[in-house]
């Protein structure tokens, strides 16, 4: 019989090529009566001008729009507080995020920080936050973290650590795919996103917790397209369908692991994050494959269903080498002295990974302190 669960998602998905050109049609469902929209993203997306139509269009239909542009990647406490306190100056009656996964994860907490409800520092874990908020609007332009689908928000705490938020407070009533605005992502960047959101959906798919039929069905569906679009959008940026695929493949992805969370790559991928600012999506590429040898024991039947879903070789080799074969072949960074890290580092990352305990009890086999050693070792 199949095990009791719940499953929850964002309630309103629009997927459209040149969604972004026509916002100020496509918001008024989520945003209701609201018509200050502070909207996230960073300076690089600003100077892009992707933000430019949108915005104009915003305008002419009678919004009024504050652009906060400072979120760095790996989004530190002292940059979320900021833009809370600039959305409140605003007078912020929504919240629109627009970039990759810092954005989208900045404007979630700020959405919950503005009402003044709840102190940040209480809102790390599980279920912790009980603040209201106004509508939340997400739109990504990387197709990697699918974090506009999940109630997931990671923030960098102190000098190197990262914390994360889960709760459904964080789900946004509206996400917008548009795959046009992926279409400028370099190479080097499509290729550790896309990685990223292929980690998430391993990841899900292997979640000795919460694994279900729902997220199942996602995931396998995820890896289907990204599988098909990586190398593809990798070789040629403007190829629509491809990038199409990347997009819906990261979102798919991210409502899988929203509802059966990731385990133990992203938990080793946090330290390169956090201590050394490699980008999100680079660090899980690189701890993927000794993470994925580490746990093909426990997980052979679901490895092998994967490789076999991918047209791959059977067993977990094929899942296996198959991901080390992508990683070479578009070019991404593979092992850990590539980024700046030596035999020196393991330790202290090695220690910031056993004491995860909202990630490892997600993997489906233990982790100790030496195996994860022994991994990092294997990699630099």
């Amino acid at each position: 019989m199949t095990k009791a669960f719940s499953f929850r998602t964002v309630p309103h998905i629009v997927f459209e090529a040149g969604a972004a050109k026509r916002l100020d049609a496509l918001i008024g469902s989520a945003a209701g009566p609201a018509l200050k929209l502070f909207l996230l993203t960073d300076a690089g997306l600003r100077k892009t001008g992707l933000l430019d139509g949108p915005v104009e269009a915003l305008k002419a239909a009678g919004y009024e729009v504050e652009i906060f542009d400072s979120v760095v990647a790996d989004p530190p406490e002292s940059v979320i507080l900021e833009a809370v306190e600039a959305g409140r100056r605003f007078g912020a009656e929504a919240v629109i995020g627009f970039g990759g996964g810092s954005p989208m994860d900045t404007a979630k907490v700020v959405a919950v920080l503005l009402r003044g409800e709840q102190d940040l520092s209480t809102m790390y874990g599980v279920e912790q936050v009980s603040a209201t908020r106004p509508p939340l609007i997400l739109i990504p332009t990387t197709a990697g973290t699918g974090s506009e689908v999940t109630n997931v928000a990671v923030v960098t705490t102190g000098e190197t650590s990262k914390r994360g938020i889960a709760s459904g407070a964080l789900y946004a009533d509206m996400a917008i795919l548009d795959p046009e605005l992926t279409r400028g992502l370099p190479r080097h960047v499509t290729a550790a996103t896309g990685i990223d959101a292929m980690v998430h959906a391993i990841e899900a798919f292997t979640n000795r917790r919460s694994k279900n039929p729902v997220s199942d069905a996602l995931a396998l569906t995820a890896l289907d397209r990204l599988h098909r679009g990586l190398e593809r959008a990798c070789a040629d940026g403007n190829d629509t369908e491809a990038r199409g695929d990347m997009l819906l493949g990261a979102m798919l992805a991210g409502q899988a692991f929203s509802n059966s969370p990731c385990a133990g790559v992203h938990a080793m991928a946090y330290p390169l994050g956090g201590i050394f600012h490699v980008p999100h999506g680079l660090s899980n590429s690189v701890v993927l494959p000794p993470v994925l040898r580490f746990n093909a024991s426990a997980v052979e039947d679901q490895y092998t269903e994967i490789s076999a879903r991918l047209g791959l070789k059977p067993g977990s080799a094929g899942l296996i080498d198959e991901m080390e074969r992508i990683a070479e072949a578009v070019g991404i960074e593979r092992r850990l002295s590539q980024l700046g890290i030596s035999h020196n580092d393991v330790p202290r990352m090695a220690e910031d990974v056993a004491a995860n305990d909202r990630l490892l009890p997600n993997n489906p086999r233990e982790m100790t302190y030496d195996d994860i050693v022994a991994m990092y070792e294997e990699i630099l």
